[in-house]
Formats: structure tokens, sequence, C-alpha cells
């Protein structure tokens, strides 16, 4: 808890950047033309590098790293390091060339409704060339990332996403100082973006280093190590497929409705706060425990690790997931209600945040859940829960598209994911054993405790908008964030009543800090 604690601080702080990074967007660009041509556009890139770099290869890279580093000490994992990034570079390589003269295709592909605004299409093509290379330098970034956490060095990776936000930030400040017109400004932010990528790579080179680790040239696909994370790739890379291709239905959708694919976007971008600062953390200590265990056949330490994850999750994500629900509109026109983002984009990017917000629990859950099993050496599991929570979330777009509007995507994908960490609930229970340990009487607690919460959020939020309005960076400030402060109070006061015992871990290390 403490190494969650420390990668949660600066997880936050990246996220917290990553919030100003998109007030400045949305500042900007607002949520017209240009602002949905960018999201569709860095989507593309996006979706390679959830599926290759930060998806099956970092599932599939840390275990095998970890199991090297074990077997044949840090000249062997870092032998297999440099082979695999010479193959990386190689790959990666041609298929930047290949979506270079593929880019009109897959830009009609996945925003059809583009066509219909005039010159949208052409801007979306030319951001996606510029922001094309954001691949292999994330995917670098991805594999020193997993070389520290596997060796238990967890600040500087925790940070590399902070330096990414604080240098795009800088190159935003630039275009606004420079009052450039709108064409301009988003050209200037792809750029931003891959010097924002290169940067985040970057910063994670001199830990290696200092640990004496030197990138060598070697192709050699046969090397053992690089068939174990192929073959773990394999089945992680179809699942993540799955949620691509997920992603890719829900832009088409959103692409016919203006301005619906930034405030998808944008309500996405406030709810991966927690799941950053809670899953991602916790989920990164795991992934470094459970292939450790796995390794040394300890089953009773990665069920007690799976047991303890899961219910401090909970017990951040629940009254998140209600903060989220009643607090939305106040904290959105807190945070991008100015310049050309209006109270209307306001009202429906807390629609979609509130649906988003339903399957908090589940998304932070999934971040646990599925490292267990690529540990275990099972990764056909989450490739058939991800498939399962893809279906759910397509039909429930393809049959309630037509009465919610783009409103049926956030919907479609809380139910997903809750259908993803219900199987792999139940598949970890079946292999390995869960129940147990007190995991059910808690969890009621930290619900009953959310419940108990959210009126009062909802009260001091109706409080204070009598008392300073809701106009001015001040009123909304007010309104914005002592809501947020009297539910967590609440929650707090709560749990320690019901005495969950979570409660009480987080006061110790607050005190011990």
């Amino acid at each position: 808890m403490r190494a969650a604690g420390l990668i949660s601080a600066l997880t936050l702080m990246s996220r917290l950047l990553g919030l100003a990074r998109e007030q400045v967007f949305a500042a900007l660009l607002g949520a017209g033309l240009h602002a949905d041509a960018f999201q569709a556009a860095f989507r593309i890139p996006n979706l390679l590098r959830d599926l290759f770099a930060e998806g099956a290869l970092s599932a599939a890279f840390v275990p095998t790293y970890a199991r090297a580093l074990a077997e044949g000490g840090p000249a062997r994992a870092r032998q297999l390091s440099s082979r695999l990034l010479s193959l990386l570079a190689v790959g990666l390589g041609g298929l930047v060339l290949l979506g270079l003269a593929l880019t009109v295709h897959l830009v009609h592909g996945l925003a059809p409704g583009f066509e219909r605004v005039p010159g949208k299409l052409e801007v979306t093509v030319l951001l996606t060339r510029i922001m094309l290379p954001f691949l292999p330098i994330v995917s670098f970034a991805a594999v020193a990332m997993g070389m520290l956490n596997a060796e238990e060095r967890y600040s500087t990776p925790a940070l590399a996403p902070a330096v990414f936000n604080v240098v795009t930030i800088a190159w935003a400040a630039l275009l606004w100082a420079m009052g450039l017109d709108l064409f301009t400004v988003v050209i200037g932010w792809a750029v931003g973006t891959l010097l924002g990528g290169l940067a985040q790579f970057l910063v994670q080179v001199p830990p290696l280093v200092r640990a004496g680790w030197r990138f060598r040239p070697q192709w050699a696909p046969g090397d053992p190590g690089i068939r174990a994370i192929a073959r773990l790739m394999a089945p992680a890379t179809m699942g993540l497929a799955a949620v691509q291709v997920n992603i890719f239905v829900s832009t088409i959708f959103a692409s016919h409705e203006p301005g619906a694919v930034s405030w998808l976007n944008y309500a996405f971008r406030i709810l991966y706060l927690p799941i950053g600062v809670f899953g991602v953390a916790l989920g990164t200590i795991a992934t470094t425990g459970f292939a450790r265990r796995a390794a040394e056949g300890d089953l009773d330490g990665m069920r007690e690790t799976l047991r303890q994850s899961l219910r401090m999750l909970a017990f951040l994500t629940l009254p998140a997931t209600v903060g989220l629900v009643v607090l939305g509109v106040p904290i959105i026109r807190l945070l991008f209600e100015r310049g050309r983002f209006g109270p209307q984009d306001t009202e429906r990017t807390a629609a979609a945040l509130a649906l988003y917000s339903v399957g908090l629990v589940a998304y932070t859950g999934v971040k646990v859940l599925a490292p267990a099993f690529y540990s275990l050496g099972r990764p056909r599991v989450p490739l058939l829960a991800s498939v399962s929570a893809v279906a759910t979330n397509l039909l429930v777009i393809f049959f309630l598209h037509s009465r919610m509007g783009y409103l049926a995507v956030p919907l479609g994908t809380s139910l997903g994911a809750l259908v993803d960490a219900v199987i792999l609930v139940v598949a970890f229970e079946k292999s390995v054993g869960l129940r147990g340990g007190g995991m059910t009487g808690p969890v009621v607690k930290m619900a009953a405790a959310a419940a108990l919460m959210g009126p009062a959020a909802w009260a001091a939020t109706s409080w204070m908008e009598r008392i300073v309005g809701t106009h001015g960076l001040s009123a909304q400030a007010l309104t914005g964030l002592l809501p947020v402060v009297a539910g967590a109070v609440v929650y707090l006061g709560a749990a320690r009543v019901l005495r969950i015992p979570e409660a009480g871990t987080l006061v110790t290390l607050l005190q011990l800090r």
C-alpha cells in the first residue's frame, strides 16, 4: 500500500496536469470542427498505442522480464529488452509507413460523419499523419516503464506521464500567446503531442542507464523471451482488438452528431482521473506482485494480493462514482467552461460523465484482475472477458443509439466494463479462489457510506449555488470544490463509524506521511 500510495500521488499529479491540458485544449478549440478533428485523428495512433504499446505489450512484457530477471539476472533481462526494442523499431516503423499511405481510408472508416462538414475530413487526415509517429515513441516509453516497474523502481515511470503533460501544456501556452488561428493551433497541438510523447520516453532513460542498462541493437526474433512475449501478446492483442473495435464503432456513431466526439472525450478524461489514480496505481503494484508470486507458485499470496487490491479499489471508487454522478455539472463547469466551451457543452459532457461513471468500479477492477491471469499464463480468460464486454457495448449502442443519441456510447461502455469485471472475478474464483477473507461485508458497508455521501454532496452544491451563483471562476471553484470536500468528509466519517478496515489503513498511511 505504501508503494501504491507513491504511485497514486505521482499519478494524481499527472492526471491533474492532464486535466489542465484538457482545460487549455477546451479553451483553445472548444467542441467544434477542429476539436472533433483532433480527437478523431489522435484516436487512430491511440488505438494502436492501446493495442500494442500500453496494452498487450505491457501485459506480456512485465511478467516475462520479471521471470528473465529472476532466472538469468540483470544481464539476461536487459538483453531481452534490447532485442524487443530492436523488433519494435522495425515493426512499428513499417506500421507507421503503412498508416501514412492509408490515412484517408482510415479516417473515412473511423469518422464517416465528418464528410458532412466541409473541410473537417481533410483536417482530420492531416492531423492523423502528423501524429502517427506517436505510436513507436510511446511503445519505447512503455518498454522502459515495464523494465523499471519489474525492477520495483516505481517513481520515474509513474512520473513520466506527468512530463508528457507538462511539455504539452507549455507548448499550448506558447500557441495561446502567439494568438494563432484555429487551423494553425490544432496543427501545433498535434506537433506538441509528439514532443510530449518523446519527453515521456526520454525521462525514463537516465534511471535505466544508472542501473546499468545500455541499448544494443540485436535482431533475435527467435529469442525464447521474445517468443514468450509473443505467446502472451497474441490473445491479449485479440482481446484489446475487440476493445478497439468497440471504440471504433462508438466513434462512427458519435461522428454523426456535431460536438459529440469532443463531449465524450472530455467526459472520459475526467473519469480517467480516478481510474489512473486508483486503478493504475494498484494495478501496477499488483502486476509486479502477481508475477513474482506466480513464479514462486504462491497462489495464496496471489489470492491475498487480489483481495486487498479489490477492497481498496472499492473503498476509493464507490464514493468517486457517486461524486461524479452528483457533481458532474459543477466539476465540468469549473474545469472547462471558458473560451469556446459553453454551458451547453457542460450539460452534454456531464450527461456522458454520469453514464461513464456507472462502470468506474469495474474499469478499475479490471486493471487489477487482468494481470493476475497473465501472471498465471492464462491470457485467454481476459480475452474472453474483453470480447464479452465489447459485445455488450455494441448491442447497447446498436439498439439504443436511435433513442439516446451519443449517450448510448457511455452507457454501453459502462455495462461492458461490468460484464468484463464479473467474468474475471468468476474465473479467478473457479481457478484460484477468492471468496472469504472479508470481501463482501466491507464492500456492502462502503456502498452504504457512499449512499450517505451522495445527498450531502448534492445539498452542498445547491446551497453554494444559491449563495455565490455559477458565473465567474471564484463561484465555479466554490461550487465545484467545496461539495467534493463535504462529500469526502461525510464518506470518511461514515466509513469510520461503520468500521471499514480500509478507512483505518488510509488514515494510518496519511499519518505516516
